[in-house]
């Protein structure tokens, strides 16, 4: 067809379905020419079921959801469809070719949507890294600069989307994991309250409840309509999020009103923040001024706190040595420090290293964190915005490991997580919105912190920021509409 797809988000490619104007066979089609056409830059797609989607493309018998016809990528980690590859990175479970039974909760409302997945996008090894770089699949590359990391974990998710490859993705965070690759590559971001999207059926919660599911796309709208499709409890979830008011893409174009609205540009625990990362919240809070909100220079002091994150990391050492021991259960094999990444093994190992009181404290300091952020809140603020890192996309080889000092890649992680990871330790929603550019070309983004369940807010306010400082018509240099 004449129009090009690649340029729709998919609110308007559903449109294209629903009035007739496009089969879902010819979106599916579409997307697979782009993906084989920008795959040997991108790296981005670990496992394709391309097959698949043109089978149930053609079937007729296609869910009649609000997203019927659209073609996207399931991250290599978490979600799942009936008979998916799911290697999250690992080497074990790629040479094993481990495939899941089932659909997950999450992927099953995409299905039930009538969205069609076109494969699975490639993460770094568990989730670890903000940088999507696995020994098992190598890297994935930054449709901005190609010598740049689209960031992680969602990076595979976040550089098929930026290209124009597929027009929304599954993503999940557990520190910054939407954020990060969404600030890195140009795209919207929204990580979920705690308890809004479900994990069932392989788990109740993931990280001690700081990591969620979600999506990046190139449009607010497009983020409102998949938080609608995929909100909600699953059989038997420990916990949810209490439900919306109305649905979200109805959130999308209302009135805002006057908000109180906070903005750091310091790092928290005085990191080193990049002028470009600085220089992007500055704007953005002179921009929400310019729009009619009371902003000021503030920030919860709970951000300064290092015990906080400190628990973070035992937190994720101890899942870590789990994940390890739930993939040898999988595929019924033993999985040794040569399995698996020298940072992953190394992880585990203090991991295991920890008894079961000192993880409970661990989840003790999260807690008492996440009350202490959200008592600026109850203080009459409305919103944060910082920076959503405190660093611009890094090199593709930034976080290599040295198999003698395999913690090193790890601290050079903290930049990248200094904004975002408090707000999975307290459950609250966070977007990256795409609202500036560095001198090189980079996208940079700003975050947007709201309170507990209040994505409704989060929505508004992006869109508002959407219609007054518009990115769709930014496109990086290696983008499926460019010969």
């Amino acid at each position: 067809m004449a129009l090009d797809l690649s340029l729709l988000d998919a609110t308007d490619q559903a449109e294209l379905v629903r009035s007739g104007a496009a089969k879902p066979s010819e979106l599916v089609e579409a997307a697979i020419e782009r993906a084989e056409r920008l795959e040997p830059r991108l790296r981005a797609i670990v496992s394709r079921q391309f097959d698949r989607a043109r089978v149930e493309a053609a079937s007729g018998g296609l869910p009649q959801g609000v997203l019927s016809g659209v073609p996207y990528l399931l991250k290599d980690l978490g979600a799942y469809l009936d008979g998916d590859p799911v290697y999250s990175g690992m080497q074990a479970l790629l040479r094993a070719d481990f495939r899941e039974s089932g659909d997950a909760h999450f992927a099953g409302r995409l299905r039930a949507a009538g969205m069609l997945s076109l494969g699975r996008a490639n993460s770094p090894e568990l989730g670890i890294l903000p940088a999507t770089e696995p020994l098992s699949t190598g890297p994935s590359h930054n449709p901005w600069s190609l010598r740049h990391s689209p960031g992680g974990s969602s990076g595979g998710s976040a550089a098929a989307v930026a290209a124009g490859v597929v027009p929304v993705a599954h993503a999940s965070d557990g520190g910054g994991s939407i954020r990060i690759p969404a600030s890195h590559c140009g795209l919207v971001g929204l990580k979920p309250s705690r308890g809004r999207n479900s994990f069932a059926p392989a788990s109740g919660e993931r990280w001690g409840g700081c990591s969620c599911e979600g999506f990046v796309t190139r449009s607010v709208r497009d983020t409102a309509l998949m938080l609608d499709v995929t909100h909600g409890p699953g059989v038997g979830d420990p916990y949810t999020a209490p439900p919306p008011a109305r649905p979200y893409v109805e959130e999308v174009g209302q009135a805002v009103g006057e908000l109180r609205i906070g903005v750091m540009t310091r790092g928290p625990r005085d990191i080193e923040v990049a002028e470009d990362c600085s220089e992007a919240a500055r704007r953005a809070g002179v921009l929400l001024d310019t729009l009619g909100h009371a902003v000021e220079v503030s920030h919860p002091e709970a951000l300064d706190d290092a015990a906080a994150p400190a628990a973070f990391v035992g937190i994720v050492t101890v899942s870590t040595a789990r994940a390890i021991d739930r993939a040898a259960q999988r595929i019924a094999t033993a999985i040794t420090a040569e399995d698996v990444e020298p940072l992953t093994w190394a992880l585990a190992e203090i991991g295991r290293g920890r008894g079961a009181v000192e993880y409970l404290e661990a989840i003790e300091t999260m807690h008492r964190h996440g009350r202490r952020l959200a008592g600026w809140w109850q203080q009459g603020f409305d919103l944060l915005v910082t920076p959503t890192c405190a660093a611009p996309p890094p090199p593709i080889g930034t976080f290599a490991q040295d198999p003698e000092e395999p913690l090193a890649s790890y601290a050079r992680a903290a930049p990248f997580g200094a904004f975002t990871l408090h707000f999975n330790l307290s459950g609250q929603p966070a977007i990256s919105l795409p609202l500036h550019w560095s001198a090189q070309g980079l996208p940079v983004g700003v975050q947007l912190v709201a309170a507990f369940g209040r994505e409704d807010l989060l929505i508004r306010v992006a869109a508002q920021l959407e219609q007054a400082a518009p990115w769709a018509d930014r496109l990086p240099p290696v983008h499926a509409s460019r010969a």
